[in-house]
């Protein structure tokens, strides 16, 4: 879908390097500039699954020749995508204003934590303290635990990786209309922040209160997750009243006042202990099979190995084993066909004369 555009990467961790992975999935060609020497953080060694479909080439960024060498490479650019703290591309010569006149359309992709103004833009953060400042982390967890969503989904991807990429896909669109590029300013707290737009619709309506626990999808016992007596999980979310019927028939309970009252708030913990003793009672396998096929919303918990083996998830090749690694499949989906196989992730430096050679023939 993309084939027509190149992103220029400046190798970085977390959120930027998905962001390029993600266009790299969609047909993008995405030159990485890494580093000369590997960083010495967990997951950023010499080959990175988040480098998967790219090209690489290595450049010092405090040599003038290289500098140099990426300068002319940026006139071949659609897009750049830097994750540094603001000011360090700027130092280095390579913010937005002197690239825009290197490459007047190019679409200048900047991914941060904090963003690029206020109060808090020099300091050094991570996932949970985005998302913990920008409101999103609130409904992390049941009630009476300290929230902890799944590690980088909230903030890092969802608030940050997807956020640069719908922005760079905007500024693409733009360049291509007006011949003019812009900058994308992509902060995790602005992103994960308006993901909350769908729960503030809900809290508009009554169905979602501040006090955690106590609202329509962090506190019914038809919301939550219970474990089984393999010690395994199942997730329960039967929101709609015709689904919840399904569940409790389902469990024999249609004929139990109190599971009757379904948004009576005062009877979920009660309810929800009771739901605790009954799955616990048997294993989830004994569960899937009485819910299989219904309509009551009853999903098991899995890890990605065992989701890689589930028929469904199996049927549409979300997981594999690509390059010696467990790794999911390029998302969205066109026209009903089948997800690419991206190419290995690149060794360091691996397309050096193959890009040298295409810069000295444009």
């Amino acid at each position: 879908m993309l084939s027509d555009i190149r992103i220029v990467e400046i190798e970085a961790l977390g959120p930027a390097p998905f962001t390029a992975m993600l266009l790299a999935d969609l047909g993008a060609d995405v030159i990485t500039v890494h580093r000369k020497t590997a960083s010495d953080v967990p997951g950023k060694g010499e080959r990175n699954l988040l480098d998967r479909g790219k090209r690489s080439i290595a450049l010092d960024l405090k040599d003038p020749e290289d500098v140099a060498l990426l300068r002319k490479l940026l006139r071949t650019a659609d897009g750049l995508i830097e994750g540094f703290r603001p000011g360090v591309m700027e130092r280095l010569g390579l913010g937005p204003e002197p690239c825009l006149e290197i490459q007047p359309k190019l679409v200048y992709g900047r991914m941060t934590g904090w963003g690029q103004s206020g109060p808090r833009v020099q300091e050094a953060g991570h996932d949970l303290n985005y998302i913990g400042l920008s409101g999103a982390l609130w409904y992390g967890s049941p009630a009476g635990v300290p929230p902890f969503p799944p590690p980088t989904l909230v903030g890092d991807i969802g608030g940050g990786a997807l956020y640069l990429a719908v922005g760079m896909l905007s500024g693409l669109l733009k360049a291509r209309v007006t011949g003019r590029g812009t900058v994308v300013d992509a902060a995790i707290v602005d992103g994960s922040a308006h993901m909350m737009n769908l729960l503030m619709s809900l809290r508009a309506s009554g169905g979602f209160r501040t006090e955690r626990g106590q609202s329509l999808l962090d506190g019914p016992h038809w919301s939550r997750c219970y474990r089984c007596a393999d010690g395994s999980y199942l997730s329960v979310q039967c929101l709609e009243p015709k689904f919840y019927r399904l569940f409790v028939d389902k469990l024999g309970l249609g004929d139990d006042p109190d599971f009757a009252r379904q948004f009576e708030q005062g009877l979920w913990p009660d309810l929800g202990k009771r739901l605790e003793t009954l799955f616990l009672a048997k294993p989830r396998t004994h569960w899937l099979a009485l819910f299989e096929g219904s309509d009551a919303c009853v999903a098991p918990v899995l890890d990605p190995e065992s989701a890689a083996g589930d028929p469904h998830m199996a049927a549409r090749g979300i997981w594999s084993e690509e390059d010696g690694r467990l790794q999911a499949a390029a998302a969205p989906r066109f026209d009903g066909n089948p997800p690419p196989r991206p190419r290995a992730a690149p060794e360091r430096d691996a397309h050096r004369d193959e890009i040298l050679a295409e810069l000295s023939g444009s």
